[in-house]
């Protein structure tokens, strides 16, 4: 620990949509805790919210939690981490005993506390996290690569959860980060056809690229007066995947299903939807929540990154975006000028062109 240096660069909330960059002192790890060094970190919607939209609250939050890096240095009591190592940020410790921990479903541990807005993150050159959350990083996967794993994660759990099998027709709405790795997940594993729906023109664009069947926007979609609760869509799917977080966009959704479809909610919204209980009633649908990840969900999103011809490089923005550029990224992400993932870099120098 004596050669760390004493203080390192951070991108820091001061007021919503500002974050600015200050000198930090480096942080030292704890007991069960590992310094990394920060590689990379991709930008998450949650970070918009938090950073954007103001919902870190107090000036001098630190976010960033999709991140790759090398180990710096250990804290007492940590064995089976060696400083120089890549790694890649995985999910937060869960307890491990209570009953949804024991039926295989971490994400909804009884235990756990809040993500809005907690300890420091990885837009910064170093973060301190629990050694437990941390996953080697893979033979064949660069850092940069290696960082979509958090929100690929994400997008395999909506997939579990919506219960999609091979032969199912899917509707993913909202070609964003995670509906773009939603739609190449889906493709990779033969599930489909998948029909993306996408008001931005860049994103559009995307999800032909990443394999979707069809790519229509909102406006496009039909939805149903209350006294027609059994009419059906032209295009009616047995699952949607409901990535955008937007009221209209849940809504709109529910409308598309087939009888007996299943909508999943995966993106995160403040504005509540309204669906009709008669068409609910009547046409057997089924609607669930999705939250962060599978259990063992970080290896297989791992493992598919790794996979020939799965891809990476039109998911993720061709230039990397420099800490002082965090606050632009961020503006420009919620105007919807870039299609694939922003990725930080402590290092960089410039960043995406619009």
């Amino acid at each position: 620990m004596s050669e760390l240096p004493e203080s390192m660069s951070a991108a820091v909330y001061q007021r919503p949509g500002v974050v600015e960059v200050e000198i930090r002192p480096v942080p030292r790890p704890g007991p069960g805790e590992v310094l990394v060094e920060v590689d990379h970190c991709g930008i998450c919607g949650s970070d918009i919210h938090l950073l954007l939209e103001g919902w870190a609250g107090k000036p001098g939050l630190i976010a960033g939690h999709e991140f790759t890096g090398s180990v710096a240095a250990l804290g007492v009591g940590v064995g089976d981490w060696t400083p120089g190592e890549s790694v890649v940020g995985g999910p937060s410790v869960r307890c491990g005993h209570c009953r949804r921990c024991q039926e295989g479903k971490p994400a909804q541990c009884e235990e756990q506390r809040s993500i809005v807005a907690g300890a420091d993150g990885a837009f910064a050159e170093y973060v301190v996290v629990n050694a437990g959350s941390l996953i080697r990083l893979p033979p064949g996967l660069t850092p940069r690569q290696a960082a979509l794993a958090e929100p690929l994660a994400v997008a395999l759990h909506g997939i579990t959860r919506s219960g999609v099998v091979i032969g199912d027709t899917v509707m993913v709405i909202g070609a964003g980060p995670i509906g773009a790795l939603s739609i190449a997940a889906l493709v990779a594993r033969g599930i489909g056809p998948v029909i993306a729906v996408e008001p931005g023109e860049r994103r559009r664009q995307l999800a032909r690229q990443l394999g979707a069947s069809e790519v229509l926007h909102p406006d496009d979609l039909a939805t149903f007066p209350a006294w027609e609760p059994e009419r059906q869509s032209d295009r009616a799917v047995h699952v949607v995947l409901e990535c955008s977080g937007h009221r209209s966009a849940m809504e709109a959704g529910f409308h598309q299903l087939r009888r007996g479809g299943t909508l999943c909610l995966v993106g995160a919204g403040i504005e509540q939807p309204s669906f009709d209980p008669n068409r609910f009633i009547l046409n057997e649908l089924t609607v669930v929540g999705s939250f962060i990840y599978d259990l063992g969900g970080f290896e297989q999103a791992l493992a598919l990154l790794g996979q020939d011809g799965f891809p990476t490089d039109l998911l993720i923005e061709s230039d990397d975006v420099p800490l002082e550029g965090l606050s632009d990224a961020l503006a420009g992400l919620a105007a919807g000028r870039f299609a694939g993932k922003v990725m930080v870099a402590p290092g960089a120098t410039e960043g995406p062109g619009d």
